[in-house]
């Protein structure tokens, strides 16, 4: 797609993703099915977004940096609902996650490495740290700051530390605008 420039748009099953005008898709990734990107939102370098099985959701103004996968599981017996992925606005995704068929309220944040896996929910405003392993349906309240293989809960998170994960949000958002310029600058 000429929009996305690099990138990887692939229709499977009859599903295309649909992408927002607005949101950066960076030359490497990959966005597959049944996806769908908010205003504002980006997906980095080498990221894959695949939604070949069920849903993908992702709200505005998120970033999903560079390496990061995100999958879901299809409903199946005993499992009607399925695990689809769902994951806010302003969510922050930090390099080299890997997010499959949870929950990520607004505002959340998955450190760099992290894996957050099916039923598993980031309240907002909380953060599953670097390295961390949210395990299958093991549900993060709002605030709270999750670290560890298995993740748990170390104390909740003060008003400077979500103030600080919005500045990366803000960052994020602004240098995608930039990324974009100089992704279509390069071609010419």
């Amino acid at each position: 797609m000429t929009q996305y420039p690099g990138a990887n748009i692939i229709t499977i099953h009859g599903k295309t993703p649909k992408i927002h005008e607005t949101a950066f898709i960076a030359p490497g990734a990959t966005i597959i099915g049944d996806v769908e990107i908010g205003a504002g939102s980006s997906i980095w370098y080498n990221c894959v977004v695949r939604a070949d099985v069920f849903t993908i959701r992702i709200g505005e103004r998120t970033n999903v940096q560079d390496g990061s996968v995100l999958h879901c599981d299809p409903p199946r017996p005993g499992d009607e609902e399925g695990c689809p992925l769902v994951i806010g606005d302003d969510v922050l995704i930090g390099h080299m996650a890997m997010v499959h068929g949870c929950r990520i309220e607004d505002r959340g944040f998955v450190g760099l490495g992290a894996i957050a896996m099916n039923k598993s929910v980031i309240g907002s405003d909380a953060m599953l740290a670097a390295g961390a392993m949210l395990t299958e349906r093991k549900v993060m309240g709002p605030r709270e700051l999750w670290a560890g293989r298995p993740a748990k809960k170390l104390k909740d998170l003060s008003d400077a530390a979500i103030a600080g994960m919005g500045i990366g949000t803000a960052h994020y958002a602004e240098n995608a605008r930039h990324h974009k310029i100089a992704v279509k600058d390069s071609l010419g």
